[in-house]
């Protein structure tokens, strides 16, 4: 493309200054024909006035010409250097009664050069002038004009084509670098590779966006990993449990019916617990994928239904408080199941029963993050647990007893950094636990 451009550049270019130059001379020798055509048309001019040896020739000579005087029978009285043939036209204007009666001949060859030629008759018989301009000249110039130019778009073309290549292999460079990652993941399966990072264009930023895709598939991998392992880790015990009484199962009539009773109990009790512990594998791995459409959540709102729904399922008494602005951006879902896991937890821990469980949403005056916390009047947690409640099935030495899977709070972690917020939980002043997490500061992130 840019050859052609180039090329075609170059040729208007030559053809447009040869046109001009063509015409320029042209004009000039038109002009020097019509001023001798008036001469000899305004005065009674001679072969003579017209002779290189008469005094003041070189005023009636026209300049940057070559002239010739023809006599009246159209022979050469003084011939021009160099001389210029005489053809039977030219003869005609020699003889001519009318001054200034002229005749054109192009491209005549005198010698190795062209000439433009005009003959003017002087009138009465008298004889003719003939004027040559040369032509050669002009076109030896222009083809020392066509000939740079050649050079010239050669020059650019090679210019053009030399920094293309430069250029294309300077993008084309990173691309193969990043294609050859592609296809190490594709061959290893290894998604921590670093891709290298460079420039500020469209493959720079290509190349930083594959980095951060690669760097979330890495830690999605690594988050299912852990989640494999720990469910198959929780899940083991459980399930030895229920195949130890399933064997016991077949030697029930040798029982005692109160053992009986006890084993049927257990079993009921471990396939219960066995349920709510794929429940929320299930509530976990789908926070960890959510893929519902952040929008605006009133977290005062949610607060309330959770306590609706607490309130029903446990007859506990649920109390909400919020104060300042308490809407954000957020996945309505995600956050009611985080909200009820905290109010569950409350609820369970807090046997008594005696005091409310209390739901404090306090939001800011302007912008900034949202916090929603649970408390309650139980036992509380230990000061070496409570740095690890919301880690996968922790679950504290008191709490081992109590039905239960140690995910819920790890439920809450992943919903409040998710949200751009994180989950706090600490001893409350008079006995009982604050458990809780903010959202906000960054809007929720979505899969990608």
């Amino acid at each position: 493309m840019t050859a052609s451009v180039t090329l075609l550049i170059g040729f208007l270019s030559y053809t447009a200054a040869a046109r001009l130059v063509r015409v320029d001379q042209q004009s000039v020798f038109h002009e020097v024909v019509q001023d001798l055509r008036n001469e000899v048309r305004a005065n009674h001019m001679t072969p003579v006035d017209f002779s290189s040896t008469a005094p003041g020739h070189d005023l009636v000579r026209p300049a940057r010409t070559d002239v010739q005087v023809l006599g009246p029978d159209g022979d050469v009285f003084d011939p021009g250097r160099p001389g210029l043939p005489v053809e039977d036209a030219d003869r005609r204007i020699a003889g001519s009664t009318a001054a200034g009666d002229a005749v054109e001949h192009a491209d005549v060859r005198v010698g190795d050069d062209l000439y433009r030629v005009a003959t003017v008759s002087l009138g009465g018989g008298r004889g003719a002038v003939q004027v040559a301009q040369e032509s050669s000249d002009t076109e030896d110039l222009l083809r020392t004009l066509q000939r740079r130019t050649l050079v010239l778009m050669a020059a650019v073309v090679l210019g053009a084509g030399l920094f293309g290549w430069w250029l294309a292999r300077r993008i084309t460079r990173r691309l193969v670098v990043l294609t050859r990652a592609a296809e190490d993941v594709t061959r290893t399966r290894r998604l921590g590779i670093q891709v290298p990072v460079a420039g500020h264009d469209e493959v720079g930023r290509l190349g930083r966006a594959f980095d951060r895709m690669l760097g979330r598939l890495a830690q999605s991998e690594e988050d299912q990993r852990r989640l494999v392992q720990d469910a198959g880790h929780e899940l083991r015990t459980p399930l030895t449990s229920l195949r130890t009484n399933i064997s016991l199962l077949r030697r029930i009539d040798e029982l005692p019916p109160g053992t009986r009773e006890e084993l049927v109990a257990d079993l009921a009790q471990e396939a219960l617990e066995l349920t709510d512990l794929v429940n929320e594998l299930v509530e976990l791995a789908a926070g960890q994928s959510d893929t519902e459409p952040p929008r605006r959540v009133d977290l005062a709102e949610v607060a309330e239904e959770v306590a609706a729904l607490a309130r029903r399922r446990s007859g506990r008494r649920i109390v909400v408080r919020a104060s300042g602005h308490t809407v954000t951006d957020g996945r309505p879902g995600m956050l009611t199941r985080a909200l009820s896991n905290l109010v569950e937890n409350a609820v369970k821990f807090d046997r008594d029963g005696r005091a409310p469980v209390e739901i404090d949403v306090a939001g800011p005056d302007g912008p900034g993050p949202v916090r929603v916390e649970v408390r309650d009047r139980g036992p509380g947690i230990a000061d070496g647990d409570l740095l690890h409640v919301f880690d996968r099935f922790y679950r504290a030495a008191d709490a081992r007893s109590l039905p239960g899977s140690g995910l819920g709070l790890s439920i809450v972690r992943e919903v409040a950094l998710s949200h751009g917020g994180a989950p706090y939980a600490a001893r409350r002043q008079g006995g009982g636990t604050v458990t809780g997490f903010t959202v906000g500061g960054a809007r929720p992130h979505d899969e990608e």
